[in-house]
């Protein structure tokens, strides 16, 4: 149904609908890296999109023959400039629960074994930094340190983290029973401080990495010995060996649990 006319164009409410569709998208882009250069980035590209329209209501030919050989590259370039959004954006959607039941986590055990781990770790105060995979794919991370493939254990976690070891700088990541690799590097966290607290590497990386995917992090400090937890960007700091198992069985098995049960109750016929 055609609404009015503008120059040659003709608005329906569908393309009303769309107009609208497209700016809510972009505004919740723009809410997500405000702050940041992308934001800039992203407000000059809807400038470019609105001067390529105006010229096509002028008829400017050259003006509009530039302008839209810049629109024909966008969708690149939202690509390559935006990845770390997208990523992070992606890595949301894999948070939610619903999501969530569809991923098999078997990480009952694991549990038992990186907790007495970090309890040790934490009298010994040995640095260490454990990442424990839920959805989201951690190839491009595992790459970037030394492949082991071997069952998760207390023995092999702290021969890893021992200061001697070659294998003790970087994040080892867990993934359900298997310590996929050692050595890894992961992305920091542009936080520096939180409260009274400032956050050292090992912190910050910890951090990072549960900015950019759904899995959670355990961090023991080199300096004090306190145990932490990481997840969805959030800092728990100084948390108890018990407090960690509660959390952890928590955030791995327990939420997906009740979901799956939640859905089943849903679907069940009254």
């Amino acid at each position: 149904m055609e609404i009015f006319h503008v120059a040659f164009l003709s608005v329906t409410i569908v393309d009303i609908v769309d107009i609208l569709l497209v700016a809510f998208i972009f505004y919740e882009l723009y809410r997500g890296m405000r702050g940041t250069i992308a934001a800039q980035i992203l407000v000059g590209m809807i400038i470019v999109g609105i001067l390529s329209l105006v010229a096509q209501m002028l008829q400017m030919k050259a003006t509009g023959w530039i302008l839209r050989t810049l629109s024909d590259i966008w969708v690149i370039a939202f690509i390559i400039i935006f990845q770390p959004e997208i990523r992070r954006m992606l890595s949301t959607i894999a948070r939610n629960r619903l999501v969530r039941i569809f991923l098999r986590l078997n990480v009952t055990e694991s549990i038992e074994e990186i907790s007495a781990t970090a309890l040790e770790l934490s009298k010994k105060k040995q640095g260490a930094l454990i990442i424990i995979a839920r959805g989201t794919g951690m190839k491009s991370f595992t790459e970037t340190g030394i492949t082991l493939g071997a069952q998760v254990s207390r023995p092999l976690l702290l021969s890893i983290f021992n200061p001697r070891s070659p294998l003790h700088d970087g994040a080892v990541i867990v993934n359900d029973r298997i310590i996929e690799a050692a050595r890894c590097t992961l992305p920091l966290s542009q936080t520096n401080r939180i409260g009274d607290l400032a956050l050292g590497t090992r912190h910050r990386a910890g951090l990072g990495i549960t900015e950019q995917t759904d899995a959670v992090a355990l961090i023991v400090s080199e300096e004090t010995g306190a145990i932490s937890l990481a997840d969805n960007g959030e800092l728990f700091y100084k948390i108890s060996v018990k407090d960690l198992r509660k959390e952890l069985r928590e955030r791995l098995v327990l939420t997906v649990q009740r979901t799956v049960q939640n859905v089943k109750e849903a679907i069940r016929p009254q």
